[in-house]
């Protein structure tokens, strides 16, 4: 392939010399669309086509053989040959073309705000304060949850999230929302992503970038290689190339990692690979988060909203993310953890729990010394009893989901159905009665139905004129669990405090500061918030 003249490129195919006019897009990956002109001996042929849709190509093909009197066979072969050619043409130009966002670079006084902000005790609280006062309404718990695990990008073991919700409840707002307090340089938001799509990345153009999924139902044809990214921090393809001397050649093309993956669904579960390799986040349907929904849009619809407040807000977060740097976390107590054993996929769950914990360790790095290695001159800091008991905190809610073994929606509906028996003070129910209380959909409510039978979670009662009554089995089960995964943790870290002799005031993570401990009243932190 001659390609001296990008828009003038020639390919010979024995004695076919074909001309690829107005050279090869670079965009739209998921398509290969080029402007051919085939000549074999006095015969032209000219033709415009996606050499991806199988179509064209077969229409193609027929053309050629029969205007060159040559076998179908032996042209679908030429261009199938040319396909590969022009596509690793593609691939190693793309890789020449590293795109770099531009990184902010501090003014001493915001880098000054940045660092007092994140040496103030009670930084968790302070933050999901400040998350807050961004924009983002209500979800205390995700939200910081989602913000801590996006800060995990710039580890070697990054964290993953998806988020579940019904369409129209602010699952996808949530994640933009979030998103928006990580800086630009440092993510990468995509709605629909083609199979091949993550190979025509730069090398090293996506270590330790967030990588935001608007849709996770239109990324169905990436799961599999955003999975390998995911476990194992690169992905390698070998395609066929030919040289300026038309000898063919294998190269393999590589992109690096490690990345940190959000993406959003409507759907009540994704494929299991995916769905324990993330944490699992279910956003609030409460009617008191539609109220505090609701009052946001007033507010905005009103125009009293503090937008340049907001901002400034961002820009602080934001720039407290640009001063966290790469350095290792050791904590010490990982020998005396557990987890509930009732956890499904344990195994990788565990590891979940324990890179949480560092992931609020390095977040807190301009809180802790940093020490050295003797064997090895590695730096690091070291992970405290206040970091895992906020760990717990957060994570509690993450676990128990990942213990039960019925979907959110289903253990969404069976909990509606205790509550409605008990309200009522009845031991029976009818399918009609709770579709009529709780405005279900009836095919909704029908899977619904056949899951907890089929579990063991109700049971038939008996008939009911046309209708079937029935029962709960189990009311206490789901409240048991919780006990169990809540007592888990804490009995952990109780055995640890009490090991380790631990005195200090261990505050959870997304309660204010108790009466009794005096906030700290630094300068710098009070001229920051006065100014944001």
């Amino acid at each position: 392939m001659n390609t001296s003249n990008p828009m003038y490129i020639t390919w010979k195919h024995h004695d076919i010399r074909i001309t690829i006019l107005g050279g090869i897009m670079m965009e739209g990956l998921d398509r290969l669309r080029v402007t051919l002109k085939i000549e074999h001996k006095q015969a032209i042929v000219r033709s415009s086509l996606d050499l991806y849709n199988d179509g064209q190509v077969e229409k193609l093909v027929r053309k050629t053989a029969e205007h060159f009197s040559l076998g179908s066979a032996y042209i679908s072969k030429m261009l199938e040959e040319l396909t590969n050619a022009v596509e690793s043409y593609r691939i190693t130009a793309l890789q020449k073309l590293e795109v770099k966002k531009p990184t902010k670079v501090l003014t001493p006084e915001e880098k000054e705000q940045a660092i007092a902000f994140l040496q103030e005790p009670w930084l968790l609280f302070r933050t999901n304060e400040l998350i807050g006062k961004s924009g983002i309404v209500g979800e205390e718990n995700n939200r910081l949850l989602m913000y801590l695990i996006f800060t995990s990008r710039k580890r070697l073991n990054p964290l993953h999230v998806i988020s579940f919700a019904a369409s129209g409840t602010g699952k996808s707002y949530l994640q933009e929302r979030v998103g928006e307090l990580i800086p630009e340089e440092d993510k990468i938001e995509i709605t629909v992503l083609s199979e091949n799509a993550f190979y025509y990345f730069a090398p090293k153009e996506l270590r330790h970038k967030l990588i935001m999924i608007e849709d996770m139902e239109g990324a169905q044809e990436v799961l599999y290689p955003l999975r390998e990214l995911q476990s194992k921090n690169r992905l390698t393809k070998r395609v066929v190339v030919k040289d300026k001397n038309g000898t063919t050649q294998t190269i393999d093309v590589t992109v690096e990692g490690p990345v940190c993956v959000a993406g959003c669904t409507t759907q009540e579960s994704v494929y299991e690979d995916n769905a324990n390799r993330s944490f699992l986040l279910y956003l609030d349907e409460s009617k008191e988060q539609d109220e505090r929904i609701m009052q946001r849009q007033k507010q905005v619809s009103a125009g009293v909203v503090d937008y340049v407040r907001e901002n400034k807000i961002k820009t602080l977060l934001k720039n407290c993310q640009r001063l966290l740097n790469p350095i290792s976390v050791r904590n010490a107590y990982a020998l005396g953890l557990t987890i509930p054993p009732e956890v499904i996929k344990i195994r990788r769950a565990h590891a979940q729990y324990l890179h949480f914990i560092e992931a609020i360790t390095f977040y807190k790095q301009y809180q802790r010394q940093s020490k050295v290695d003797p064997q090895t001159g590695d730096r690091y800091i070291e992970t405290t009893l206040e970091d895992i008991a906020e760990a717990n905190e957060l994570m509690k809610q993450v676990l128990l989901r990942k213990s039960d073994e019925l979907t959110h929606a289903a253990r969404q509906y069976l909990e509606c159905i205790k509550e409605y028996l008990r309200k009522d003070e009845k031991t029976v129910f009818t399918t009609k009665e709770i579709r009529q209380v709780y405005k279900l959909h009836p095919s909704n409510q029908k899977r619904y139905m056949l899951l907890l039978l089929q579990a063991g979670y109700i049971r038939k009662a008996e008939d009911k004129a046309f209708s079937f009554a029935y029962e709960v089995t189990s009311n206490d089960e789901y409240t048991s669990l919780q006990d169990r995964v809540k007592h888990t943790l804490d009995n952990s870290l109780t055995r640890l405090q009490e090991e380790f002799n631990s005195s200090a005031t261990v505050q959870k993570a997304n309660e204010p500061p108790k009466s009794s401990v005096t906030k700290p009243s630094t300068k710098k932190f009070k001229s920051s918030l006065k100014k944001t």
